[in-house]
């Protein structure tokens, strides 16, 4: 009889899931790995990397969250859970205590410091400075690379979740700088938009971890399973849902949409919460969309004779039932019907959130030219229902060796990519900051 292994009085292997039917991971809080959105529901690039391994062999999924990057380890290395799915780098300290699957990106260690600081050009700069890292990540193993030849080097480890949580102390000054990773940056830069890049460290592989216990049957289907999310573009598709418009914005354009937030955004958000109850679009998406389009001014007009807060043109205007344009109500319920009109032409096949970007787009350019470009994109080998390949095409409808295969001719398809990609940055801005409303509408 073969008993399980124990770890120190009560911990236990568990059950590989292709026997219990459970797959456990350990993974942390942070916006490129886990959280809960505003419905409470568990989102996240890494979750849903899980949940679609779990899912495709019928296992139960169960999260157990780490405190710390040091924690996630030990837990793992004690056995509480099958594989850590947490942004993990590869290094050589790490690969003689743990087993990494299969590489599924890069990224690049930045210095972070706040714009106006200290100008930094090589490592020895570093020294001095108040320097802060999170504990127990990858990028301790750097930074003692760099004290090998930089001795006065020093630094503070802080026992924190994720990156992000430095990145704010050094955003609200009280830390100098941070070592972060480049994805890291990216996203929280559009809500610290007094952040910059300082120094570039360098670059690690990114992939899951699993303990020297393993079963072996485990680590071939993590083989198996990003081999074949390469193959498929899966692996692509989710990366572009989560991380393909973060570095979209510029430092203006984020302290706008915070700074207007306060100021024009409160006596528009019955109307934004009305067209939420009429359409089931979240009144932050339809307020993301009118910031684009006006900056929350409901008198813009444009050359091109668009104007109100949702920019509609007369003809849509009519479509949608919208008497006066500038009327801020009118607008926002007629851009808000409009979207609709558009997401419910695009074909049933098309999945969320895609069909919302998509959507976005034709919203800029019209479902004439947004159809060009799907025929263009399948022509071109790519897929039309995806929009991380859709928005590398809509460009090229502006180019005159596609003419012949475009119905509705030329178009600025640049355009509408750029308007889609923005929308969703001050989608994640908005609902960063503003509660999602769930209440009954109120008109008085």
């Amino acid at each position: 009889m073969t008993l399980p292994i124990v770890f120190g009085a009560c911990q236990r292997i568990p059950d590989p899931p292709a026997k219990s039917g459970e797959l456990i991971i350990l993974t942390r809080t942070s916006a490129s790995t886990y959280y809960l959105n505003a419905d409470k529901q568990p989102v996240g690039f890494e979750y849903d990397l899980v949940s679609r391994f779990a899912g495709q062999h019928g296992w139960r999924l169960r999260v157990e969250r780490a405190e710390t990057v040091g924690d996630l380890v030990d837990r793992l290395k004690g056995g509480e859970a099958h594989l850590a799915a947490a942004g993990l780098a590869i290094t050589p300290a790490r690969r003689n205590r743990m087993r990494f699957g299969p590489v599924y990106a890069h990224e690049r260690e930045l210095v972070i410091c706040a714009e106006g600081g200290r100008k930094l050009t090589s490592a020895a700069d570093l020294i001095g400075i108040g320097l802060e890292v999170v504990a127990g990540s990858s990028h301790l193993e750097r930074l003692a690379e760099l004290q090998r030849s930089h001795v006065e080097l020093t630094w503070k480890s802080v026992p924190a979740a994720s990156e992000e949580a430095l990145l704010e102390r050094v955003a609200s000054g009280l830390a100098d700088c941070a070592v972060a990773d480049a994805l890291s940056y990216e996203v929280a830069r559009n809500f610290l938009p007094n952040l910059t890049v300082a120094l570039d460290l360098g670059k690690r592989e990114i992939a899951w971890v699993l303990p020297e216990w393993a079963d072996e049957g485990l680590r071939q289907d993590v083989d198996k399973f990003f081999a074949e999310a390469e193959r498929s573009g899966a692996l692509k598709q989710l990366r572009e849902r989560y991380f393909g418009h973060v570095s979209r914005l510029d430092q203006a354009d984020v302290m706008g949409v915070l700074q207007r937030r306060g100021q024009l955004l409160p006596p528009l958000k019955k109307h934004f919460f009305q067209a939420q109850l009429e359409t089931d679009i979240d009144w932050r998406l339809l307020a993301a969309l009118a910031y684009q389009e006006s900056q929350w001014d409901k008198w813009a007009v444009s050359p091109t004779g668009v104007r109100g807060i949702m920019m509609l043109t007369g003809d849509t205007a009519d479509r949608m039932g919208v008497a006066d344009r500038l009327d801020p109500r009118a607008s926002i319920l007629g851009g808000a019907r409009y979207l609709v009109m558009l997401k419910n032409e695009l074909p049933e096949r098309i999945a969320e959130p895609d069909r919302t970007w998509m959507a976005l787009a034709a919203y800029n350019q019209g479902m004439g030219h947004l159809e060009d470009a799907r025929r263009l994109a399948q022509r071109l080998g790519k897929n039309p229902d995806r929009w991380s390949e859709l928005k590398e095409v809509l460009p090229l409808i502006a180019r005159s060796q596609y003419l012949p295969y475009l119905r509705h001719g030329f178009a600025r398809g640049g355009e509408a990519t750029l308007l889609a990609e923005n929308v969703r940055i001050y989608y994640d801005i908005l609902s960063r900051y503003e509660p999602a409303y769930v209440g009954g509408f109120d008109d008085s």
